[in-house]
């Protein structure tokens, strides 16, 4: 700020305060570009003058200034969580526990682990519902305990994001065509059971969903990829499994159940796909995910 005096005639009013420090903090900033000041008191106000042929650009300086002191907006509050997203998890335990008894009892005879197990031969062969009998059938109780607990959390997740019938009937459905996928592309002896598809494909349903509707559009680098990289970071960690165990663990499968919910995750977050969603009716997709293992076990025992 310069103290030479202006003459009266020669400057006029660019801002004013009841504060002296708010006048003193513009005149130091129009000094820093170059626009000589005067800072006078005329209570109750500081005013801040400058020379008439600065006028105009004090005040595009000041209106600058004023933008970016501004606090940016409070962020936008976090969407209500679908209600009753532990129905779908709920069902998901249950399924898994009443089909694991069953088959592991005889209840639907001895060759019924055999006849849901995903076998590529006979996938090839045109049993396709393989795909989906094989995400409820597990080698052990450690291996059920295991998908059961994280696919119920996962699945909770992404059914509080979607709803549960929206989100259950996308994850069979992915992680179904998953297993086709690697079915179809596996030499003849592949064989394998197990739900930890559909684990993570509820987990790349539930990151993509996370980064597409909200995450993406942070100014920050950090906030903006950190749903997408936690995804990889956990399918790195659980899905890989146990380097003093290789080949226990299906990875590919798990990097495809992966890979099929995150373009399913980013799909359903466009906002046209969400208007569309939100007329369909829970109950509906619910229904239609577990109509896809009943139908797909009729046809496995019925052969």
């Amino acid at each position: 700020m310069n103290d030479e005096a202006y003459s009266p005639d020669s400057t006029i009013e660019a801002y004013r305060s009841v504060r002296q420090a708010d006048c003193a903090e513009r005149a130091f900033m129009l000094d820093a570009v170059g626009i000589r000041s005067e800072m006078r008191f005329e209570a109750p106000f500081y005013l801040l003058r400058v020379d008439r042929a600065d006028a105009e650009r004090a005040a595009e300086q000041l209106a600058l200034y004023e933008r970016e002191r501004r606090p940016p907006p409070p962020p936008a509050p976090l969407p209500a969580g679908e209600p009753h997203a532990w129905v779908g998890s709920a069902l998901y335990a249950a399924m898994l526990v009443y089909i694991g008894l069953a088959v592991s009892n005889g209840l639907w005879g001895a060759e019924a682990f055999d006849a849901g197990t995903l076998d590529a031969a006979r996938v090839h062969a045109g049993q396709w519902w393989r795909a989906w009998t094989a995400l409820t059938l597990h080698l052990d109780g450690q291996h059920l305990g295991a998908n059961l607990v994280v696919g119920s959390l996962f699945g909770y997740l992404a059914g509080r994001q979607q709803g549960p019938g929206h989100a259950w009937f996308l994850v069979v459905s992915g992680a179904a065509a998953s297993n086709l996928l690697e079915a179809s592309l596996a030499p003849p002896i592949y064989r394998a059971v197990g739900a930890s598809t559909a684990v993570f494909t509820a987990l790349g349903l539930l990151c993509a969903y996370t980064w597409g509707t909200g995450a993406r559009w942070s100014r920050r680098w950090a906030l903006q990829w950190a749903p997408l990289v936690t995804g990889a970071v956990l399918l790195a960690w659980f899905g890989s499994g146990d380097p003093a165990t290789p080949g226990q663990v299906d990875v590919v499968a798990h990097a495809l159940g992966f890979g099929l919910g995150l373009l399913l995750g980013v799909a359903t977050s466009r906002s046209r796909v969400r208007e569309l969603s939100r007329q369909i009716p829970q109950w509906i997709t619910g229904a239609l995910a577990v109509a896809q293992i009943g139908l797909a076990w009729f046809l496995a025992l019925s052969r």
